[in-house]
């Protein structure tokens, strides 16, 4: 999966990210490049539409705001320059309520919720790598969801910076979300 075979200890960058006009979508994980194909499934669109949808109207007269992808998330490390920044990834949703983070290039900066939605081609990437990257640089909330076994796994940051025991619902299940107090998710929608 990394961009250049040839060049497999290459550390890309944000600068050198925006260079590429392949027409495909890439992410950047610690400086390596991920090429997101192919595209995604009927039924992750789906998923992803219903969980917007759910989203976005309760957040519709607050201040936090939902995204779709693609919506570049730059992650950069301490006094990292954006161009610098070696983590650069679109999740399926994300939720922003500090809106000095958005710009007219995607959200530079920690979302307060990412939800990604696993395909086949994505499941390692989003249960390790991912998983991994969005602790280190503190999403109170990191949603992985499982259209085809339908269930969500969600993992919570704790006080002492990592993620908790994670919590796992069914599609029977309702999602009271903690982060957006009053929002309630209904599964039973969400895997129709």
């Amino acid at each position: 999966m990394p961009l250049l075979q040839n060049e497999p200890d290459r550390v890309f960058t944000y600068k050198d990210y925006l260079t590429w006009n392949d027409n495909k979508r890439w992410e950047l994980i610690n400086g390596a490049a991920y090429n997101m194909a192919p595209a995604p499934s009927v039924n992750h669109q789906r998923v992803s539409r219903q969980l917007l949808l759910q989203i976005g109207i309760f957040l519709s007269d607050k201040p936090c705001e939902v995204f779709s992808a693609p919506l570049d998330v730059r992650l950069p490390e301490l006094n990292e320059k954006d161009e610098d920044t070696k983590n650069v990834v679109q999740p399926d949703i994300v939720v922003v309520c500090d809106s000095s983070k958005l710009d007219e290039k995607g959200c530079q900066g920690v979302p307060d919720l990412i939800i990604e939605i696993v395909s086949p081609s994505s499941a390692s990437i989003d249960n390790i790598k991912k998983l991994n990257l969005y602790e280190k640089n503190g999403v109170k909330e990191y949603w992985i969801v499982h259209p085809i076994y339908k269930i969500v796994t969600i993992y919570k940051i704790m006080e002492n910076g990592l993620y908790g025991k994670p919590e796992t619902y069914s599609e029977k299940n309702k999602i009271e979300v903690e982060l957006l107090k009053g929002l309630t998710i209904d599964l039973s929608q969400v895997f129709c």
